[in-house]
């Protein structure tokens, strides 16, 4: 059994992070999960929500809106809409994103409806899980 697997978080804007971690934990959109070396392969959507990567260099954290994750026995690699360091994330930053989300249940057709409501929902419940 492998002590360690790869993992990378990666944005539009930026890559946010490459490194060796023993376990990252995931917000997935149908619940949260720790991906750990010789996980399952599994490819899933991300809910708004917080990564945390723990490694022999510490854990990092990191706020995402939303996005893909693909986990496999040895990495585990994210592509999120929007990423941010959870030590650079304001209160003004999850506001923004609570906006974009309304503008998403606002434009969304009548089978999104659901996921944008539940969307709006996780990026609000990120001002309290932040405790900003």
């Amino acid at each position: 059994m492998a002590s360690s697997m790869q993992f990378d978080l990666v944005s539009p804007e930026a890559a946010l992070a490459s490194m060796t971690v023993s376990s990252v934990e995931i917000p997935g959109s149908e619940g949260d999960f720790t991906a750990m070396p010789d996980h399952a392969p599994i490819i899933t959507t991300l809910r708004p929500g917080v990564i945390k990567a723990s490694s022999t260099e510490g854990s990092f954290e990191y706020v995402v809106s939303g996005g893909f994750v693909e986990v496999n026995s040895d990495s585990a690699s994210i592509l999120a809409e929007q990423a941010f360091e959870k030590s650079k994330v304001s209160r003004d930053t999850i506001e923004s994103l609570i906006a974009d989300a309304e503008k998403f249940l606002e434009n969304a057709g009548t089978e999104a409806k659901d996921s944008a409501d539940k969307r709006l929902a996780d990026t609000k419940l990120l001002i309290e899980l932040l405790n900003i």
